[in-house]
């Protein structure tokens, strides 16, 4: 009986896995690209504006 609650402090006090660390990666990964065509596009519309 004693190592049944050996296991589960064991269990208690290890790191948690973080399960939902690959779907921030993407959502990042997606964001940041978004953001930087965004820039892009932006800059490239008004340098063709200014050049007339």
């Amino acid at each position: 009986m004693d190592t049944v609650f050996d296991d589960i402090a064991q269990a208690l006090t290890e790191p948690r896995q973080d399960v939902w660390r690959p779907v921030r990666v993407f959502a990042l990964d997606l964001a940041a690209k978004l953001l930087l065509g965004l820039a892009i596009g932006l800059g490239v519309g008004i340098g063709m504006a200014i050049a007339g």
